[in-house]
């Protein structure tokens, strides 16, 4: 394109690009090859300029596509991009920018026209434009048998683990990357999940696999150290005042070193609350990595993405690594951990969070150890907490996190000595000193109550009880909102249990000969007498377990007695009433000795001494509560949509029109 192009408007109308896109061969040793590679541009990173730069690319790209089988010259710029790199290595040790300058060039060409041909045809076909250079050439022997797109796919990999990531490296690294995601949307186009393609087989099984290890190694790095774009050397060029995304810099050559660096400039945004601060490497191998760790089982090997992603382990652990388990590696496990607490904020980041604590032991030992897991978890809650602003997704994954963490007694026990001072986020009531047990209560209690008014989501309603009911024996020193909410909660589940058992007798009545509205009723019920049973179990596991801790959830308990009195008798209810029966006479019998106008600290004080006194004999032993989150069967028609609708929403510097998407519903986003 030469140091000419100032606009993405023009492209259509560069000579070098007309010639590209022609019908006439250009061999890979013509010099026109170099002034082609050799412009200056910042790449974008917003959505807005994403989509002006592919519209613009997309007319180019068809015609490119009509003529590639003639001139073949898709597959000479793909191998003078191959030619580039052979040395990139070296060139990085030797501050050779001229030649990674040229190389990044090639490679976002490669990119931009990789994406409107995915989307214009088969895999298939794709695979044939990469070998019309030989046809076009009359090539033939041993170099006609080279498969051009696994030299590609491989050359992108080698460049990922091997080039170092340095303010002169940064771009490129993070245009293989993507060139990498752009290569895997062809998801995007199917509705049904895709489980196998040339593209996959090389990734899976080619010269790839080899490096599985390092290439997962590299993304998580990637993510750890949040490298921002290097900045803009304004000392070495000025952008024309009327920006756009190309410019065309009158000092040529020396200026385009430098601008080529900057991914983005000032426009940069990924994802939310990140405007200032774009980390686009970081985000895109994030992405990657989720893209590659959710590709399904092969039909006679598994997935080495995900196995290395299962198996590496701390680089603390002096122990040697088993060669029972392929693809394993080390990696600092601090890092990682401190990377995770900080970026929850996202989506992809909080899927990380869960991948890594759902299948990798190692991690998840670490991460329960840690005795600073307040960072970690109040970011979850903030998650929970903020529901209405984030998708259905986001939520699910934070509650499973939960529920995955509350598997273990030693969190359960060890989230209520950690105390916290003013929790800004926690808006219902200042919260000047609240335990991380208790706020975590707090928090899954608003959701249910959030999920009973707006989503009347079963599966989150599960989710949450269960969280809480993995906790309750352990409740220790429950705040007193938290003991509060607690029956407040149950308070709402008996009005709504009335209320549908009103609805349901009312339908019997009125429709004796037509019952076709009473099996929803039926159903309904059904439903919110499991929530109440639950919510009677978790307060009974709490009772029976730690009464003497929580003198406060005995309090809210006597003050709302009356709401218990309709269940003593129900079917459904009666066992497990019988502790919270034993509970409460014991303790108003024990306030009506003590005398009448109690003030509040008086009736602590009764209720305390009274804790101490109550025979732990006198109430029923019940099994322990445990539940335990298990992937559904096929997860990946859940992630694998998921993954790439953040790739579709947060992916940097990719825009896809919302036509022809097939995986997902573009309603939900």
């Amino acid at each position: 394109m030469g140091a000419n192009t100032s606009q993405v408007s023009d492209l259509s109308d560069n000579p070098s690009l007309k010639a590209l896109v022609g019908s006439d061969s250009i061999s890979e040793n013509d010099p026109f090859w170099n002034q082609l590679i050799s412009f200056t541009f910042i790449s974008p990173t917003s959505s807005g300029d994403s989509k002006l730069l592919e519209e613009a690319v997309i007319p180019l790209a068809k015609i490119f596509i009509e003529n590639n089988p003639r001139s073949g010259n898709f597959g000479a710029l793909v191998r003078v991009f191959l030619g580039r790199t052979k040395e990139l290595k070296i060139s990085t040790e030797c501050q050779d920018q001229l030649f990674i300058w040229q190389a990044h060039n090639a490679l976002f060409m490669i990119r931009c026209l990789l994406k409107v041909f995915i989307r214009e045809m088969s895999e298939e076909e794709l695979h044939l434009q990469f070998s019309y250079q030989e046809r076009a050439l009359g090539s033939c022997g041993e170099a006609g048998r080279e498969d051009l797109l696994e030299e590609l796919l491989s050359n992108l990999i080698h460049l990922i683990v091997e080039v170092p990531l340095l303010d002169i490296t940064y771009s490129i690294l993070f245009e293989a990357v993507t060139t990498l995601l752009v290569f895997f949307s062809y998801q995007l186009f199917h509705k049904d999940i895709l489980r196998d393609g040339i593209i996959y087989r090389h990734i899976m099984k080619g010269r790839c696999l080899s490096l599985t290890s390092r290439m997962v190694k590299t993304l998580l790095y990637n993510f750890i150290r949040q490298e921002k774009c290097p900045p803009p050397a304004t000392h070495v060029f000025e952008p024309k005042a009327e920006g756009g995304l190309l410019y065309g810099l009158a000092s040529g050559v020396a200026s385009g070193l430098w601008s080529v660096f900057t991914l983005g400039g000032a426009g940069g945004k990924v994802g939310v609350d990140q405007e200032h601060n774009p980390l686009p490497l970081s985000n895109q191998s994030l992405l990657l990595l989720l893209v590659l760790a959710n590709l399904t089982d092969g039909p006679d090997w598994p997935n080495p993405y995900r196995q290395a992603i299962t198996c590496f382990r701390n680089t603390q652990d002096t122990s040697s690594l088993s060669a029972e388990q392929p693809h394993t590696f080390q990696i600092n496990f601090n890092s990682l951990y401190t990377a995770l607490c900080e970026q929850q904020r996202s989506d992809q980041a909080t899927l990380l969070l869960y991948t890594l604590l759902h299948q990798n032991a190692n991690m998840r030992t670490y991460m329960l150890s840690r005795t600073d897991m307040d960072n970690l978890v109040l970011p979850i809650l903030e998650i929970l907490y903020h529901v209405e602003d984030r998708n259905s997704h986001h939520v699910y994954m934070a509650l499973i996190i939960l529920l995955i963490l509350t598997e273990d007694d030693a969190f359960n026990r060890s989230v209520h000595e950690v105390v916290l001072k003013n929790v800004s986020w926690y808006s219902e009531r200042t919260l000047t000193e609240i335990s991380l047990g208790s706020l975590l209560i707090l928090v899954v209690i608003r959701t249910i109550q959030f999920n009973m008014t707006r989503t009347r989501d079963k599966y989150l309603h599960t989710n949450c009880l269960a969280a809480l009911a993995n906790m309750s024996a352990q409740f220790r020193c429950l705040h007193q909102y938290a003991a509060q909410r607690i029956i407040s909660l149950f308070a709402l589940l008996s009005k709504k249990h009335n209320k549908v058992l009103e609805q349901a007798t009312q339908s019997l009545r009125g429709r004796q000969g037509d019952n076709m509205a009473l099996p929803d009723y039926a159903q309904d019920l059904n439903v919110i007498e499991e929530v109440i049973r639950m919510m009677l179990e978790i307060i009974n596991s709490c009772l029976c377990s730690s009464l003497h801790h929580n003198p406060n959830l005995v309090y809210a308990l006597l003050y709302k007695r009356e709401l218990f009195e309709q269940f003593r008798t129900h079917p459904s209810f009666q066992d497990i009433m019988q502790n919270l029966d034993t509970v409460i006479g014991f303790f108003s019998q024990r306030l009506e000795q003590a005398g009448s106008d109690l003030s509040v600290e008086r009736v602590q004080e009764v209720i305390m001494k009274g804790a101490q006194a109550l025979p732990t004999d006198r109430l029923k032993k019940f099994p322990e509560l445990k539940f335990k989150y298990v992937e559904e069967d096929q997860p990946e028609d859940f992630f694998i949509p998921y993954v790439w609708s953040l790739v579709f929403n947060s992916g940097v510097g990719l825009h896809w029109s919302p036509h022809g998407i097939e995986l997902f519903s573009m309603d939900s986003g």
